[in-house]
């Protein structure tokens, strides 16, 4: 099936610096449509009102983590199907294991270039 360009793209990030640097990625990558959250509750907004193809949030945020992001949405009926990576700063295996717990599809650890967004992109909805 091939990857739909047009698709919805959710970044959540609660520095707007990281949504900008992640909004161009995308862009680079020929991802269009891309909304963005600076928290995991505004983000969960977006997601009940907005048909979302995708989501990739930073752990790190007040007041609603991506970590807390995540199991709302992998509890949710209508969005648990959602591909979502998470991205941190924190490697720490712990972390690792926790967001495979909850369900995440994906997991990049801060810096990363373009190059390994679209390795980890192509890992959740295949070559595009």
């Amino acid at each position: 099936m091939a990857v739909d360009m047009n698709m919805n793209v959710l970044i959540v990030d609660d520095y707007k610096t990281m949504l900008r640097i992640l909004r161009n990625l995308l862009k680079q990558l020929n991802f269009n449509n891309i909304e963005d959250a600076t928290d995991g509750s505004m983000a969960l907004e977006v997601l009940r009102t907005k048909d979302i193809g995708m989501v990739i949030s930073d752990w790190n945020m007040e007041p609603m983590t991506g970590i807390q992001l995540l199991r709302e949405v992998r509890g949710d009926d209508k969005l648990k199907h959602l591909p979502f990576i998470m991205i941190t700063a924190e490697s720490k295996s712990e972390n690792v294991i926790a967001a495979k717990e909850a369900g995440v599809s994906n997991y990049i650890v801060k810096p990363f270039n373009a190059e390994t967004l679209k390795s980890k992109l192509v890992s959740v909805l295949g070559e595009f």
